[in-house]
């Protein structure tokens, strides 16, 4: 197996739709406010999407985000927490196709790339981008690395709703449009909060089902994630929690992008989820779980697809 396939398959594509999908989030509300403002809203400034920021913030937070799958793929490998009942997909490490350190390079090489994608977001909005960077960057080597790492205690899901969510998009609605402290500010950032609360508890039920399958093997190497915790029944009625929470916050979302409308988008986006939550209660905890990660990224695109089509504030 060639570097590039094997960087690739390590990248793990069928989890990056959680990194675009908050960007494309947060590039959405801003769109929805360029034109106009919801009615009963005092005030209303003008603002407008700027496309050059927007695609240097996607590719910024996509290169963290297969930075961290890499660091996780060669980490796993270290601590051992990769064996041969591993039911998940190859892991490059484990399976020797790659050194761990040549894994770790390629890592730091994503890091530095994330940096570098990020000068025209430092340079249109200052110090808060770089306080939001380099905690993400940070993460990225220790949800699985360093002295506390965060898989390892239960708390990689709390992360992915944070990095995957809130902050990412909030923080792309602050590279777009900056900060004022006005009701009008106030009203976008709380579609942001809305909107970034869907998005990372629905990226919480990607990691989620990969934690339910790789359960019996992460309580065989010390990897304490949350569903070994919760053991196997509490773990699926949590991804269930994820997938159903963010259609119970739609009413809210409507309070700040008024006009969310059922559509085809929204009718394809709950059957999809009312598959994944029939597989989720019967397929057992083993590779056959695989599919229903691809199905949760595809339930993930979406939903946001159908809330992108379906509110309208002009």
């Amino acid at each position: 197996m060639n570097t590039i396939k094997s960087i690739f398959l390590a990248a793990r594509p069928k989890t990056l739709p959680a990194g675009i999908v908050a960007v494309w989030a947060g590039c959405m509300i801003v769109w929805k406010f360029q034109h106009g403002s919801p009615a009963g809203l005092r005030q209303w400034q003008p603002v407008s999407l700027n496309w050059t920021l927007a695609v240097y913030t996607l590719l910024s937070a996509v290169c963290i985000q297969i930075a961290c799958n890499l660091f996780n793929d060669s980490l796993d490998s270290d601590k051992k927490a990769d064996t041969a009942k591993r039911q998940g997909p190859r892991r490059i490490t484990a399976s020797g196709a790659m050194s761990s350190r040549a894994v770790k390079i390629a890592g730091c090489a994503f890091l530095a790339a994330a940096a570098g994608f990020s000068i025209p977001l430092i340079v249109a909005r200052g110090w808060p981008i770089i306080a939001i960077g380099i905690p993400s960057m940070l993460c990225a080597y220790c949800y699985t690395g360093g002295p506390y790492p965060l898989a390892y205690k239960g708390l990689g899901e709390l992360f992915v709703l944070l990095f995957f969510g809130l902050i990412a998009v909030m923080g792309t609605v602050y590279v777009q449009i900056g900060f004022e402290y006005n009701h009008f500010f106030l009203y976008v950032y709380g579609a942001a909060f809305i909107v970034g609360m869907q998005c990372g508890l629905l990226s919480c039920l990607l990691i989620e089902i990969n934690n339910i399958r790789d359960r019996k093997e992460d309580a065989t190497t010390g990897k304490r994630t949350l569903a070994v915790r919760l053991g196997d029944k509490r773990a699926r009625g949590l991804a269930l929690a994820f997938l159903i929470a963010p259609y119970a916050t739609l009413k809210h979302t409507d309070i700040f992008l008024p006009g969310v409308s059922w559509n085809l988008c929204w009718l394809a986006a709950i059957l999809c989820g009312g598959f994944i939550i029939l597989k989720i209660s019967k397929t057992p905890a083993d590779k056959r779980m695989n599919m229903l990660l691809g199905l949760a990224s595809l339930h993930l695109i979406l939903f946001l697809l159908a809330l992108t089509l379906g509110s309208n504030i002009m």
